[in-house]
């Protein structure tokens, strides 16, 4: 697979889930600014005027906790408690089929490659994962008739296994029965409560974009909290969150669904093989959203973008290219390090561009950086493809690209509505 993409890093990569949790949750408890109650349940929570008031108790039967916060983020998971207790449903999308997860460290002998599969055996949907070494994953569909109980028993198991690799050349470290489910949340705010990642939505795991999507969601919404926090924008931009993160997550989802489809097809075209009769009809061609044309994600739609500029051929509503580039000097950086972690104006080199000193009082007040690509040089990667036609463009703290100048917008107009966008006090 490619080492560098759009991003600057391999557009794919395989790990192993809990080894990345449990280094993310104590990266987090080591900052000074966060403090943790592991080991704590959530009781009880309410919204008190400009706050919310939360109730902790130890799982072990120690003391309680309670503190108010400015807001509640619920990352709570699928089952979330604070989704339900605020009785927000579920928009279903279409999937539930029970799959077995089968988690391994393999030892000597083994006989499993570095490729990852996805099986359309119509006796069994199946696939394997390669993660990092020594891990790896299978997932299988349960068939009709089939129990969770069933499917667990060691020896049901090993059998699965065997065709890959013998027994005693593994080591089960974990094995559990899942309903994959594609769904999101009727809604992803409640007055000062936000849903994110599994509270929010759910996805077959085949395109491994579960809690890639939750980390998007935390990404987008951390830098809204901040500027309301900061009293910058008014608490309206929060409800921008789900305009922007509800429809990206139903295009993964669905396009998640999609892929299920296929291997579902697939497995049915290969049993009418076996029995010599006529194919099925191949399920209706599904657009994918954005995709391809040197895309990996899909664009975000709406919110603080322009929506005008959204298409699966621009640059608005997706990542900012983020090459590998060198100063006149010959130093070597990332592009990332010269925009900084908030809003940042990005002009083309040899841009004939200026702004007004309303224009700059606005980005000076969202702290945002101005940057000329004037004498870098890539070293790895590529400038974005918006600087073919346009001379400047506005990326936001996420990285997503706000928009950029066109023969109708000048750098003005554009900062203006970047201003605009922000529900600014």
């Amino acid at each position: 697979m490619p080492d560098f993409g759009p991003n600057g890093w391999p557009p794919m990569s395989f790990f192993h889930q809990p080894e990345l949790d449990a280094h993310l949750r104590w990266e987090a408890l080591a900052h000074p600014r966060v403090s943790g109650w592991v080991g704590h349940t959530l009781e009880r929570f309410e919204e008190r005027g400009d706050g919310v008031g939360l109730s902790l108790h130890a799982v072990d039967g120690g003391a309680a906790t309670s503190f108010e916060a400015d807001y509640l983020v619920a990352c709570d998971g699928a089952n979330s408690g604070v989704r339900r207790a605020l009785d927000i449903g579920w928009r279903d999308l279409g999937y539930d089929h029970d799959w077995l997860v089968v988690d391994v460290v393999v030892s000597k002998g083994h006989r499993l490659g570095h490729d990852t599969i996805q099986v359309c055996d119509p006796d069994r949907l199946a696939t394997f994962v390669c993660t990092k070494y020594p891990y790896r994953r299978w997932e299988f569909k349960l068939n009709p008739g089939e129990t969770r109980e069933q499917m667990l028993q060691p020896a049901v198991i090993d059998g699965l296994i065997e065709p890959w690799t013998p027994r005693g050349t593994y080591q089960v470290i974990r094995a559990a029965v899942y309903q994959f489910h594609a769904a999101t949340a009727e809604t992803w705010r409640r007055g000062r409560v936000l849903l994110a990642g599994d509270a929010a939505h759910q996805t077959p795991p085949f395109l491994g974009q579960g809690m890639n999507a939750g980390m998007r969601d935390v990404a987008n919404l951390a830098w809204k909290l901040g500027l309301v926090k900061a009293g910058i924008s008014r608490p309206a931009l929060l409800d921008v969150y789900a305009e922007e993160r509800q429809p990206h997550a139903e295009d993964l989802v669905e396009w998640a669904v999609a892929f299920g489809r296929l291997m579902e097809h697939l497995a049915a075209t290969e049993a009418a093989n076996r029995a010599g009769v006529a194919p099925p009809v191949a399920p209706p061609e599904r657009r994918a959203a954005g995709y391809g044309q040197g895309r990996e994600a899909p664009p975000l739609r709406a919110g603080v973008l322009l929506t005008d500029q959204v298409s699966d051929e621009g640059s608005t509503g997706y990542l900012f290219s983020h090459p590998r580039v060198a100063s006149p000097g010959g130093e070597a950086f990332w592009l990332d390090d010269l925009l900084g972690p908030g809003f940042a104006l990005i002009a083309r080199a040899g841009a004939d561009w200026s702004m007004d000193d309303a224009s700059r009082s606005l980005l000076q007040r969202l702290n945002a950086r101005i940057v000329s690509l004037d004498g870098l040089e890539l070293v790895k990667g590529h400038f974005d493809r918006l600087f073919a036609h346009a001379d400047v463009a506005i990326v936001r703290p996420d990285r997503y690209v706000f928009g950029h100048t066109t023969k109708h917008m000048s750098c003005d107009e554009l900062v203006h509505a970047l201003g605009e966008r922000l529900a600014l006090r």
